[in-house]
């Protein structure tokens, strides 16, 4: 190698090419994965030129899980692509254990690459219970993991509660891609909020797009914000008999909210209707919104989210539903809802997946995955 000297008589290496900067290096990467979404695991793997690591993960007759790796961790930087499906539990455990068996393995760094986070909707404290997604959180940072790249949390302030940093990809990129290539006359569309809840989701979509928004309102199933809670729970009275205290503490009794009836706060007659949401698991709110649409003049209704979860009999209700079409990602495989429902389309993200890995192990900038995200090779 040329060593250039400037005036001043020091010595500079010679200026980079392009060509070397862009090659990632990829000798210290393994990319292993659990039972949740293999498929997914592959097709990232395969974008980035790599195979798959060696890891088996099995169960026991007990239903205990086992942990084999046979290819070297030593010193190298681990991608555990693990996603969360309706077997959420076991999907913990295997991450769990996968890491863990990477850290006394004496692993340089140990990335968790969860699309869905299971336990996302726990986040906060219901009645007399516990916020779940922050006790995930802290498992997983005790397990090993150095980091984390997931997809759409349900709730952004999910982030606080580990104490390792959080990637939060966006997929609005690739449905906003999809409704203008793939919806025809798009922009005869409006875009719909199921609840007040998704209102400020539905308006980016439609601030994008340059649609109108419209928001249903009154839902009759009860929104988390709404549940009832321990916390309110009205103070005894004066002829209560406890051993504290037998007087009213004066306290004013918490007023019950009273939804009005169903209604839809916007135009929609003679438009097509998209519904967007984060996650599609039971969908018995989306059929009821569909037919309030189609009652109040909506053309067409489709279904946009992240993750399509389709629990129970969901492919079923959304068969036979007034849905048109529901699209969702692959961070959740659902080949075999797929298969009971032929209005499910799917719109592979692995490479943003594949592009984050990337540019974290060449210590590149995120926020361009922010900004930039096509479904471009």
């Amino acid at each position: 190698m040329l060593l250039q000297r400037n005036k001043l008589g020091s010595v500079r290496p010679p200026k980079r090419c392009r060509s070397d900067m862009d090659t990632t290096s990829t000798s210290d990467i393994v990319i292993i994965n659990g039972n949740s979404h293999p498929d997914l695991a592959n097709m990232v793997a395969e974008r980035m030129g790599l195979k798959n690591g060696g890891c088996s993960v099995f169960h026991k007759s007990n239903r205990e899980t086992i942990v084999e790796i046979s290819d070297s961790v030593r010193g190298k930087d681990i991608y555990i692509i693990q996603t969360g499906t309706k077997d959420a539990n076991n999907n913990i455990m295997e991450l769990l254990i996968m890491a863990y068996a990477c850290k006394t393995s004496s692993a340089r760094s140990i990335v968790g690459v969860i699309p869905y986070l299971p336990y996302s909707k726990q986040c906060k404290m219901r009645k007399r219970g516990c916020i779940v997604s922050k006790l995930l959180a802290k498992m997983m940072c005790t397990s090993g993991l150095t980091h984390i790249i997931t997809m759409d949390l349900h709730q952004k302030e999910i982030q606080g509660f580990f104490d390792i940093p959080v990637d939060n990809l966006r997929a609005s990129p690739f449905l906003l891609q999809y409704i203008q290539e793939s919806i025809p006359d798009y922009r005869n569309s409006v875009i719909v909020a199921r609840n007040p809840g998704v209102a400020k989701k539905a308006n980016s979509y439609a601030e994008r797009l340059r649609l109108g928004l419209a928001v249903i309102h009154g839902e009759q199933k009860e929104a988390e914000s709404d549940e009832v809670d321990g916390r309110y729970s009205p103070p005894p009275t004066s002829s209560s008999r406890t051993r504290t205290t037998s007087v009213s503490v004066g306290v004013p009794e918490h007023p019950i909210k009273v939804k009005p009836p169903l209604t839809i706060v916007g135009d929609v007659s003679g438009k097509i209707a998209i519904m967007v949401d984060d996650l599609i698991d039971d969908v018995q709110a989306f059929v009821a919104a569909a037919e309030m649409l189609k009652d109040n003049g909506a053309c067409k209704v489709y279904v946009l989210a992240t993750h399509g979860l389709l629990s129970s009999d969901a492919p079923h209700q959304l068969d036979e539903s007034l849905i048109d079409e529901i699209v969702v990602t692959n961070t959740i495989p659902h080949e075999i809802q797929k298969l009971q429902c032929h209005k499910i389309k799917t719109i592979d993200i692995s490479i943003l997946i594949a592009e984050a890995i990337r540019r974290i192990h060449n210590k590149e900038s995120m926020s361009y995955l922010f900004r930039n995200v096509t479904l471009e090779d």
